[in-house]
């Protein structure tokens, strides 16, 4: 525990990703599959039915069973929404503070704070796909709220506090602080973004093999999927990165390092 730049931030981000990297990675693919089988195969079938008809849909058969199969996929999204919002979160913080990380303990851990997860996150999403539908002003404003509360999770975390008590503990860690926070993450955002690219990249060469061997719907298919689960293992980045800038935001306002290191002189006293 120490006040970080952001260079440090940065750093520490990917050092501890390396630190758990089958831990953090695995929790986010493992998590990720039940989308990408959905919407991979939801998408290949279309696509093969678009070449089968030639170009022009006269049956409209198709149309229920694909909106089933995407309603049901978006419902399994939404169930799970706090796991893969959260899973990586809770590990970061238990690394952090030097616990040991187990699966089993981060999946009791966002168990606990299931329904909190839930509400926060889709609140964020309703509230961020409803200023993208109106116009710029609505946007700044979700912009400047998403900076306030980003920390709303860790905090649910760490402090064992409910979801109000957190969006009032994440606001006022981060006033004072908000152009700050805004830029590690708006610099986290552009590295995750540029990953991004660059691993979608071996994903299209994939898709480009793959359609010299099989149809291209089913190609496309698993190059949808594909793209899913490797934009999971990008996205313990943007959630790491969370965490330390939850922790640092302590460290500056309240002195956190300095209390931990008064913890720790004074736990030997009280045990002899």
């Amino acid at each position: 525990m120490r006040p970080m730049e952001i260079g440090d931030v940065l750093d520490e981000t990917f050092r501890m990703y390396r630190r758990h990297f089958v831990l953090f990675a695995g929790i986010s693919v493992i998590l990720a599959i039940p989308s990408a089988a959905v919407f991979g195969v939801a998408f290949a079938s279309f696509l093969s039915i678009l070449q089968q008809s030639g170009g022009g849909i006269t049956d409209l058969s198709f149309v229920t069973p694909l909106l089933a199969t995407l309603g049901a996929g978006l419902v399994v999204n939404l169930l799970i929404l706090p796991f893969t919002m959260g899973a990586v979160m809770y590990a970061a913080c238990e690394s952090a503070l030097g616990r040991p990380v187990t699966a089993g303990g981060v999946f009791m851990g966002v168990l606990r704070r299931y329904f909190g997860l839930l509400g926060y996150w889709v609140l964020f999403v309703a509230t961020g796909y409803l200023a993208l539908a109106l116009c710029v002003a609505p946007i700044a404003l979700w912009l400047w709220i998403f900076v306030l509360w980003i920390v709303v999770t860790p905090a649910m975390f760490v402090e064992n506090i409910g979801l109000g008590a957190a969006m009032g503990r994440s606001r006022r860690l981060v006033e004072g602080r908000w152009w700050r926070t805004f830029l590690m993450l708006f610099l986290m955002f552009i590295i995750w973004y540029v990953v991004g690219i660059a691993l979608g990249a071996f994903v299209q060469l994939a898709q480009f093999l793959l359609q010299l061997v099989m149809s291209p719907s089913i190609a496309t298919g698993i190059s949808l999927a594909s793209s899913e689960l490797v934009s999971a293992l990008v996205n313990p980045v943007l959630q790491i990165a969370i965490v330390l800038i939850y922790f640092d935001l302590r460290v500056r306002k309240e002195g956190l390092d300095l209390f931990q290191m008064a913890y720790r002189l004074s736990a030997p006293q009280a045990t002899s």
